[in-house]
């Protein structure tokens, strides 16, 4: 074995990402080359935390869209590694991360449902303004015995993660959890309002029902 793909026993390294997508409502003046039943602008992405350049170690990401897309499957071999298209629905992406040959790493995938519409107490005020929707979640490539060479990638080309520096990047799980706590909020607070309706209507149901028994 060659002293490049060597791994280093009892070590882990970590490379903390973020992924995610962008999205953003069309104008009345899009592109004719914009489907009509088109309502938003979305960029799904992958990218280091802070802008950090990840394509020292990934070699190619690729982006499985909706299969109603042309070349639903997209492959992405140089930074950004982003896809931006229109569309009127959510639906589920997978991404698929290759790394380069040194590391000898099995590539991986994550899995991102695509958010076009905003969620929360706030979700109205932002629809009528037209404000760009930002849902990203935080997470980290995990090494365990890494090549001499990822190792050096790693190390000398890229800002790596040890175990003990993690605490650095609770924010963004942060975020995704309190993103997640509003749609939860906004979902009760109209299941409530459904509840209450339905009283309501059995109410009056009840009361007219009553009425022609009495005639």
């Amino acid at each position: 074995m060659s002293g490049g793909s060597k791994r280093l026993k009892n070590l882990q390294i970590c490379r903390p990402f973020v992924y995610g997508n962008m999205a953003v409502p069309l104008k009345e003046d899009r592109s004719p080359d914009i489907p009509p039943d088109h309502t938003h602008s979305w960029t799904v992405f992958l990218k280091g935390v802070n802008g950090d350049d990840l394509s020292s170690f990934v070699k190619r990401v690729v982006f499985k869209l909706h299969e109603t897309y042309p070349n639903s499957s997209r492959s992405i071999e140089e930074p950004p590694f982003e896809v931006t298209e229109t569309g009127w629905g959510e639906f589920e992406i997978s991404i698929r991360v290759y790394f380069v040959a040194e590391a000898s790493e099995k590539n991986v995938v994550m899995y991102h449902h695509l958010k076009l519409h905003p969620y929360g107490p706030e979700a109205e005020q932002q629809k009528s303004d037209g404000a760009t929707v930002t849902s990203m979640q935080y997470d980290e490539f995990v090494f365990n015995e890494p090549t001499e060479s990822l190792f050096e990638i790693l190390t000398k080309k890229s800002n790596a993660v040890l175990p003990a520096q993690k605490s650095m990047m609770v924010p963004f799980s942060i975020q995704s959890e309190n993103e997640e706590l509003d749609r939860l909020s906004d979902a009760h607070t109209k299941v409530q309002e459904n509840i209450r309706r339905l009283t309501e209507r059995i109410h009056v149901l009840e009361q007219e029902k009553a009425a022609l028994q009495s005639l």
